[in-house]
């Protein structure tokens, strides 16, 4: 089979899930293969936390930044060496997409402050407020004002980057939706979470209140935005890479 030549969408998954969920619901880079459909050449996966080597920006046409168990102010080296390729990257204006862990890392990367969140654990599915006009936003454009979220994290963006919009909000947290530039954008839910991976994830959790929202589960309804605002991504990549692709073809 004949591979096309435009290069992939780069995976870097930022650390390995407890062996009890991996064991359950596999690896995090998995999560996101399934859930945008991805073909074996349609990405590269990069562990930055085994010494994987980050790409160069002109061998990959975009990259996700998944989430994590460590802290970003842990600065592990592996982590301030990813910081750095994302400082790079972003001056490169290749499209970047950070969840979770790899939401506060850009912040971080450009300039914000991160630090434990001061209202507490934040998990299970909660609602996201949207914040700031975003018709015209590629990846927000005709969302809902509200929607639900899968969320999991102790540590939170306490400032963004001077020059970073904040998009959305919720009742824990001020920093939910980032976007930094037009190709660089940030979520602190989990777009790539299924109802079997969260209940997963709070089965195998020690925080207060993770077991209540655990019993919650079944009585909630799947979230279908997003998704939708991870798919988003993956299309704007696709359609971009296919343009570049056709023009180096000409």
């Amino acid at each position: 089979m004949d591979l096309p030549f435009y290069a992939p969408l780069a995976i870097v998954q930022m650390g390995e899930p407890p062996t009890a969920i991996a064991a359950e619901v596999g690896e995090q880079y998995q999560w996101f293969v399934d859930r945008l459909g991805l073909e074996s050449h349609e990405y590269i996966l990069i562990r930055p936390y085994r010494g994987d080597r980050l790409p160069d920006p002109d061998r990959i046409s975009a990259a996700i930044i998944t989430g994590s168990w460590s802290m970003v102010t842990d600065h592990a080296p592996w982590s301030e060496i990813t910081a750095a390729w994302i400082r790079g990257v972003h001056a490169l204006e290749l499209p970047l997409l950070g969840i979770c862990y790899g939401h506060q890392l850009i912040a971080y990367a450009l300039g914000g402050v991160v630090a434990d969140n001061p209202r507490g654990w934040e998990g299970g599915l909660q609602q996201v407020r949207i914040t700031a006009r975003a018709d015209d936003d590629p990846l927000l454009g005709g969302l809902p004002g509200q929607f639900a979220v899968w969320l999991s994290h102790l540590q939170t963006v306490l400032r963004p980057p001077a020059e970073a919009r904040v998009l959305a909000v919720s009742p824990r947290d001020d920093c939910q939706i980032i976007r930094y530039s037009p190709q660089t954008f940030s979520l602190q839910f989990h777009p790539e979470f299924s109802r079997s991976l969260m209940a997963s994830c709070l089965r195998h959790s020690t925080r207060s209140g993770a077991k209540e929202q655990l019993a919650s589960l079944q009585s909630q309804t799947e979230p279908e935005w997003p998704a939708l605002i991870l798919q988003r991504f993956y299309e704007n990549w696709r359609n971009n890479r296919s343009g570049l692709a056709n023009s180096n073809a000409a």
